[in-house]
């Protein structure tokens, strides 16, 4: 579980951040039951997410893969892991992505990580700070990272 309400710093400090790493997430293992259980939630049961056997058979892969929406998704637990809060922040929202795209697949048993660049901060509404982040999924041991993308988030203050 993260630390990232304890981990809080002055909205300066998160701006004084941009163009550089703002941070990595530890590594999330993408397992089988994973694939699963987003197969199930989402009724996205596509062979080379599910069967094993066949996706060895019959896809370059060596056996299933994870669905792309399913390594986007867990940029939030990555961003949890990774991220500080802005201080006195009430509420965050993923605003949306200006782009994203899935580089290379994430083979079962494979695992991720999450790597943030701050890429801007607007401060420009007041009660509100926007922050886009250039995200990288790395794929543990692989060239070519899973994905890439323009990420946003938008951070409240009461």
């Amino acid at each position: 579980m993260s630390d990232f309400y304890a981990r809080e710093i002055p909205l300066d400090a998160m701006t004084a951040l941009v163009g550089t790493e703002a941070g990595v997430s530890r590594w999330f293992e993408m397992t089988q039951a994973r694939i699963d259980a987003f197969a199930d939630a989402t009724e996205d049961w596509l062979f080379i997410h599910t069967d094993p056997e066949r996706a060895a058979r019959e896809t370059p892969y060596g056996g299933t893969i994870a669905h792309g929406f399913l390594t986007a998704s867990l940029l939030a637990a990555m961003a949890y892991d990774a991220l500080p809060r802005v201080a006195r922040s009430d509420r965050g929202v993923n605003y949306g992505f200006n782009r994203l795209r899935f580089v290379a697949p994430v083979r079962s048993g494979k695992r991720v990580r999450g790597r943030f660049v701050l890429a801007r901060a607007d401060t420009s509404k007041p009660g509100e700070v926007t922050l886009d982040y250039a995200v990288t999924v790395e794929i543990e041991g692989e060239a070519k990272p899973a994905l890439v993308a323009e990420w946003i988030t938008r951070q409240y203050f009461a």
